[in-house]
């Protein structure tokens, strides 16, 4: 899958937001299969495309998985977070994902740089290890206007 608008963007790269723990919301509890408001570890990430704001990335962990490690922390993680979650002993082998259009919240608006009124795509991503327990829940907001997502999916 590729998210993007051109894919020849000269200028792109990731704006690194926050990272800790919050509470669970309620979503992202009932994808990692534990109760509202627990504990959980984010990492925000707004992804830049031609400069331009193209994406509001928002992963979380289970503190159990993360507490304690680079995932908790907003430096860049040397071999990304997909790499550091296998030395952890957490390998992903499905990743099931839901997208939804809808209209930007006030939050967004300001960050993604657009109105109330241009729609935006909402990617919800949960990633499961081989034993189908969560391991990662990524929740993305992108302008619809500045995207283009593509599925492969080989049958047979």
């Amino acid at each position: 899958m590729r998210h993007g608008g051109r894919p020849e963007a000269l200028r792109s790269g990731i704006r690194r937001g926050s990272a800790g723990e919050v509470p669970a919301p309620a979503e992202v509890a009932r994808l990692l299969g534990i109760p509202e408001d627990e504990p959980v570890v984010v990492r925000r990430r707004l992804i830049l495309l031609d400069d331009e704001p193209n994406e509001l990335t928002d992963t979380y962990y289970p503190t159990g998985i993360a507490r304690g490690t680079g995932l908790a922390a907003t430096a860049r993680i040397s071999g990304g977070a997909v790499s550091l979650l296998a030395r952890l002993g957490h390998v992903g082998a499905l990743a099931r994902e839901d997208v939804t259009a809808t209209l930007p919240d006030a939050e967004e608006q300001k960050i993604l740089l657009i109105t109330p009124t241009d729609p935006v795509l909402r990617l919800t991503r949960l990633t499961l290890d081989r034993d189908d327990r969560p391991i990662q829940v990524d929740r993305m907001v992108m302008p619809a206007q500045r995207q283009q997502l593509r599925y492969e999916i080989r049958i047979g």
